[in-house]
């Protein structure tokens, strides 16, 4: 009987050293950011969590949160160093509290189009931020994906700077966001993404500023009439692994996400660029008045009353930038 049962014993614990590793070890991990499931941003961010599972034989099990259900943007942000959350998608202007250097990407015209602003993200100017932020922060920056050109949506439409003056513009809770409006006599309100919508609609503010795929995700146009074609900042998301993560990666897996989160920001960024194209028509025909606006009166008034040095920002940077082809 004794003999028996210590058989039986042994058999499971040989079993169980037969198991692989990663069953035995799975890693579960929460990857947050303040999207709608319906965006690139969320669905590419499922396809990397699904193929970083498949690539790990199950090691990482990561279920990915959207639109603000792990918290507002600069909670996540938080979130990575307290160990709340494991990856996160954010605008790198939240970093840039942290890290300042960042914020040169926002500032107002600082890059042509889109494909300037990927060729940064691959720059070694981005890559020695990235390491510099590494450095202070211990948070990783894997992949920079294509949030689209910011235009702005108001009750009343305007071609001139000097037409923006008193209005109450919503813009994100990040200064590097305010300089087109404090330059032009605006009055920017930082409200948090999740509570635009209902502010636009009691009148909290009058306007707002995002990318048109994210005027049409978050449905702004229900509560906006005009829509004007500013495209003052080209925006970017940055995909950031936490310490406690990262450290803990294997080189051959910090290779692994790397590659898959930046083949994800690569899907999404095709399919932001596809959308933006067909957005304006989709615009004109739902009754919106789509406006082509003066952008020089903009920009000449950015650069006079907001210089780059105004903004805490580096001269030399912003002059690598524009040599970025």
């Amino acid at each position: 009987m004794r003999y028996s049962f210590v058989r039986r014993i042994s058999t499971a614990l040989l079993l169980l050293a037969l198991l692989p590793v990663t069953a035995m070890a799975q890693q579960k991990l929460k990857w947050a950011h303040v999207y709608e499931s319906s965006e690139p941003f969320h669905t590419e961010s499922v396809w990397a969590a699904e193929e970083i599972k498949k690539r790990s034989n199950g090691k990482f099990d990561i279920q990915v949160f959207p639109a603000s259900s792990l918290g507002k943007e600069t909670d996540l942000n938080q979130g990575l160093t307290l160990g709340s959350v494991d990856i996160i998608i954010s605008g790198p202007s939240f970093a840039a509290r942290i890290y300042p250097r960042f914020g040169i990407a926002y500032y107002p015209f600082i890059f042509r189009d889109g494909n300037h602003l990927l060729a940064y993200s691959k720059s070694p100017l981005f890559q020695e931020m990235v390491s510099e932020f590494r450095q202070k922060t211990g948070v990783q920056v894997t992949a920079y994906t294509y949030y689209g050109a910011r235009q702005t949506t108001a009750q009343k439409a305007f071609k001139e700077c000097a037409d923006v003056k008193g209005l109450k513009i919503r813009v994100p809770d990040a200064p590097a966001y305010t300089a087109t409006w404090q330059a032009c006599g605006a009055n920017p309100t930082p409200i948090a993404f999740a509570e635009v919508y209902l502010a636009l609609q009691n009148g909290t503010v009058d306007a707002q500023e995002n990318p048109l795929t994210t005027i049409e995700a978050k449905k702004f146009f229900e509560v906006q009439k005009s829509i004007m074609l500013t495209s003052h900042i080209v925006d970017g998301l940055i995909t950031m692994v936490a310490p406690h993560v990262w450290n803990a990666l294997s080189p051959a897996e910090q290779k692994m996400f790397t590659e898959v989160m930046q083949e994800a920001a690569s899907r999404a960024s095709v399919k932001i660029k596809k959308r933006e194209a067909e957005l304006i028509d989709i615009f004109k025909k739902k009754g919106l008045n789509v406006v082509e606006v003066n952008r020089k009166s903009f920009q000449d008034t950015v650069l006079k009353n907001k210089p780059v040095e105004s903004l805490n920002l580096s001269r030399a940077d912003y002059d690598r930038i524009q040599a970025v082809k």
